[in-house]
């Protein structure tokens, strides 16, 4: 038993190495070959040159963005000629990463609160008597409450209810111009804060120079000013692939997306924010009835002697959504190591694909599995010879037991 046990000890500190079989088949060498090379050049070229498996990486980017418009325009409508700066047209005004700029509106001036005909446009205000307008209820997308009387436009016509609300009700027409045209030529100041946390890593996209009046002559171009913020309305929705001047009548939706790739083995400089845009309301092939941008907001005031009324606006604009996204990467040993032991374990699946096409494909794949797999005939001989010494090594034993009893 001790010496069983002193074996198997020893047994530990024993090495195993694997036994070859070469195979001088020149088509299956250069298959071979080919799958170690293909593999080769898949580790090296896309998972360490392009995908940088090298790299411990972080995408859990941390950003701040702050906005600000410039420009002002005179416009003319039918109150008059007004003067709108970013007061007036930007909302909201202390600059967010979602903002809108009015490019177009309808104003329905002085409503004051009483009694005057629903719109013919909403389908529930129509009605032919007056049990078609209860008093009380609701006029579904209407104006106002229907106060129990249907005006009839003559006897043989549909007329509408009768509501209480802001009188007259809202214009209702489809803007065929823009009146703030001129907004194509304004301009925004996107100043963007970056930060990972996991590299203690943190940057802006405004260029750092001592020079003070270099934001307030430059405009962004991503050859010649790739770090000036100040982007110019007119180009961020030519960039998207849309005219500036047809998308202001109706409004739309303008997605700005800042991406950060930052290799920090590269070094601070080479961190460099890229800039794409797109249109985010128009998709499909139904779009052009989905599409736009609009909502209404009113301007209360009162008159000398002290009666509210209010002016009502439908606003059409460009919204803009600035979204910020970010991934940053520094060498570190542990993904190395990992990398390089995936890629030598799928340098054994080429030889196991090779094994499959010499044991199974081959015409002398017999050949092949003889060579390959040994049968030892004398483990079984070797069997047989302790079986048939046993009977003997117990009759032995029981002799010198005889031997060795007091009657002898």
């Amino acid at each position: 038993m001790a010496l069983a046990c002193r074996h198997v000890l020893l047994s530990v500190f024993d090495y195993k190495t694997e036994k070859y079989v070469i195979a001088k088949n020149k088509k299956v060498g250069v298959l071979y070959r080919i799958i170690q090379l293909t593999i080769l050049g898949y580790i090296v070229g896309w998972v360490f040159v392009t995908k940088k498996g090298y790299q411990d990486t972080e995408e859990a980017i941390l950003s701040s963005v702050i906005t600000k418009v410039k420009g002002v325009a005179f416009i003319n409508t039918s109150s008059g000629s007004r003067f709108w700066g970013p007061e007036d047209y930007v909302i909201p005004q202390q600059g967010e990463a979602v903002f809108f700029i009015t490019t177009n509106f309808i104003e329905t001036p002085e409503q004051r609160l009483g009694y005057c005909a629903e719109s013919i446009k909403v389908p529930d205000g129509h009605c032919r008597v007056n049990s078609d307008c209860p008093e009380g209820e609701t006029v579904i997308a209407g104006h106002g409450v229907k106060s129990g009387r249907c005006l009839k436009k003559d006897s043989n016509s549909t007329g509408t209810c009768e509501i209480h609300g802001w009188c007259p009700v809202e214009r209702s027409h489809k803007p065929k111009e823009p009146l703030l045209g001129k907004a194509e030529n304004f301009t925004v100041y996107i100043k963007n804060f970056i930060r990972f946390p996991k590299f203690a890593f943190s940057k802006s996209n405004v260029l750092e120079t001592a020079n003070d009046t270099y934001l307030k002559r430059c405009l962004y171009d991503e050859v010649g000013h790739p770090y000036c913020p100040i982007f110019r309305l007119g180009d961020i929705v030519s960039r998207a692939g849309h005219n500036f001047q047809d998308m202001a009548v109706l409004g739309g939706a303008v997605g700005i997306l800042i991406e950060w790739k930052c290799d920090l083995d590269k070094g601070y400089s080479q961190c460099h924010p890229q800039y794409s845009f797109t249109r985010l309301d128009a998709s499909g092939p139904n779009s052009s009835m989905s599409s736009g941008y609009n909502f209404r907001y009113a301007r209360h005031f009162k008159n000398p002697s002290g009666q509210s009324y209010r002016s009502l606006f439908k606003v059409y604009g460009i919204r803009f959504d600035i979204m910020v996204h970010g991934k940053a990467g520094r060498f570190s040993i542990i993904p190395t190591i990992i990398n390089i032991g995936s890629g030598l374990a799928l340098m054994g699946a080429g030889a196991f694909f090779c094994d499959m096409v010499l044991l199974y494909m081959m015409k002398n794949r017999t050949l092949y599995r003889e060579r390959k797999f040994e049968t030892d005939k004398n483990v079984n001989n070797n069997d047989k010879d302790l079986k048939a010494k046993e009977p003997n090594k117990q009759r032995s034993e029981f002799q010198q037991l005889t031997d060795l009893s007091p009657e002898n």
